[in-house]
This record gives structure tokens, sequence and C-alpha cells, in this order.
């Protein structure tokens, strides 16, 4: 082989070595701000094993929890926007804009929004001793007996804590929050009647539903669920009220056009398996699986609806 031909040779597979490390050999990590086993854990891997094949490479979850959401959330803002890092958010990231006096990273500008994975309903749900039936009755307990009913929030700054300021916001009540350190101690405290109400994930309550050991009073959608059709939505009696959770895939900021549409491609064909329906739906979630023009304006939305929210409630971040 002459000289010139090695040359050539040794420059074509040091490229082909780089172009490896960078769409093969190095996987991609998508960093979820919550501990293992919630449900912002369990998406993202069931998500990550889907979008694997798709993108012909390994992608992998890495639980980097605390301060609602931040800590992660950080790390992928200032990471290389090379899709090598991604990360899988909730509506804190929303909700986090306001609450947070001060962020080390701007929650729009240092993020590219690449699809929303799903949306999750929430119910209004009571001890059944409790003397309301649906939220309209709720509502006029509430007016009779103000700063006597109390909801329990399983975190500062969740949006099922902010699902029950804006309750209050919208209908003028007062009603006393009990602040927990989780979902699960809330929900027993409810269950046992200390505390009289709570907003719940759809997927945490049903089956307490169903067992007649909580009382479902109306549901966060705009309009009533399949699986609960004798409950009102609450937008039937506040009009306008809709709160539901969501899950979302950002990369850093100032990503490529054509990476960040290879990956929300990728992302979208995995929500789309019936692997990832299932896994939605034991979770109470609805997929959505949109583009990333659709999610962009969806989040500045969100962050615009809940600001109103965050500020009415005078909630601090833990």
């Amino acid at each position: 082989m002459k000289r010139r031909d090695i040359l050539i040779s040794s420059a074509a597979l040091a490229l082909a070595a780089g172009a490896r490390a960078q769409m093969g050999g190095v996987p991609v990590r998508i960093l979820v701000g919550a501990p293992a086993g919630g449900s912002t854990d369990t998406l993202a891997r069931t998500l990550a094993a889907s979008m694997g094949p798709a993108l012909g490479r390994t992608v992998i979850v890495e639980n980097r929890p605390g301060a609602g959401g931040n800590i992660a959330a950080e790390l992928v803002a200032k990471a290389p926007p090379d899709g090598n890092t991604l990360l899988m958010s909730f509506t804190s990231h929303a909700i986090n804009a306001t609450l947070y006096p001060s962020l080390p990273f701007d929650p729009v500008k240092d993020f590219t929004p690449l699809t929303l994975v799903a949306t999750s309903p929430s119910i209004l749900v009571a001890h059944p001793s409790l003397p309301a039936n649906n939220a309209r009755e709720l509502i006029a307990l509430a007016k009779a007996k103000p700063g006597q009913l109390n909801f329990a929030i399983g975190s500062v700054g969740s949006s099922l804590h902010m699902a029950g300021e804006a309750f209050k916001m919208q209908s003028g009540v007062d009603i006393v929050n009990i602040p927990y350190k989780g979902t699960a101690p809330a929900v027993q405290d409810v269950l046992a009647g200390q505390v009289q109400l709570m907003f719940a994930a759809v997927g945490n309550a049903q089956a307490h539903i169903q067992a007649g050991k909580l009382k479902a009073l109306g549901v966060t959608t705009a309009k009533r669920l399949p699986q609960f059709p004798d409950v009102m939505a609450i937008a039937e009696v506040l009009p306008g009220y809709e709160s539901s959770a969501w899950f979302g895939l950002f990369g850093p900021g100032r990503m490529q056009p054509d990476m960040a549409r290879k990956i929300s491609d990728a992302a979208r064909k995995a929500i789309a398996t019936p692997e990832m329906h299932k896994r939605l739906e034991s979770e109470g979630a609805i997929p959505v699986g949109n583009s990333p023009e659709q999610f962009a304006p969806f989040v500045q939305s969100e962050i615009n609806r809940w600001a109103k929210v965050v500020k009415f409630s005078g909630a601090k971040p833990e």
C-alpha cells in the first residue's frame, strides 16, 4: 500500500472511530430528577428501553433526585448539546420557574423540548365521612366552614399541591394545607380519616375508590374520565379548571434541529409501542408523544399558568 493510501485509510478510520464514539460507543443518558421506583423513573426506563433500538445506541437512566427536580435539570442545562444527555422532567419543571426565586438555569432557554411523553390526570378524593359527595358540595361545605377542612399534601410545590391551590384560588374557599414528606403517608392519613381531603394521581387512588375507602369528588381533566363516568369534572363547577401532571423529554438548549428531531422521533416511536402504552396505563397516565414544535409552546404555557397559582399559594421551596 502506498504511503498516500495509508494516510487516507488512517484518516478514514479515525473519522469512523470518532463517529462511533459520538453515535454508538457513548450511551445516551436520561437524567431523572426523582428517586428510583416513582412514576417519572419508571416511565423513563420504559422509554429508554424502546428508544435504544430506534437510535441504534444504548440508552441508560440516571437518577439525580433533589430540589424538586432542579439538580437533574441543572446538569442537563449545562451539558453539551450533542444528544448524549437528556432530561425526563415533570410538571415541576414549569412550577419551579416561579416557586424558586433564583434558579441556576433558564427553564426555557437552557432546554430543547423534544416531546411530551404523557399526561397524568388527578382526582380530588375525600375520606368517606366527609359530608360532601362532589366538588360542588365541597365548595358549599368549605364556604360554610372556612378554615375547618384540610388538604393532605405529599410534597410542597408538586403538581398535586398546586391542583389544590388552583381549586382554592378559583372557588374562593379556605382549606388548610397539611404537608407530608411524600405521597404515601399523605394517602394513609386520608384513608385513616386524620385528614379529610387530597388531590391524588388517578393511578394511586383508583383501587381505594373502588374499595370504598376513599370518596371521589371530582377529576382534574376538562371532561369526565372514562373510568369514572359518574365523577364530575371539577371544570363543571369551576369553568376552566384543569390540572394534569405531565412528563416530558428535554435536551440541553441549542441542540441542532436535526439531532433534536432524530431523538424526538425515536422517543415518539417508543411512546407508540404496546409496551409503553401498557406501562403508562398502569401508572394512570395518558400517552401523548407530540413534536418539538408542539411541546415548546406547551411548556411556556404551563410556566405562565402555574406562575399565577404559585404566587397565590405563597409556597416556598422545601
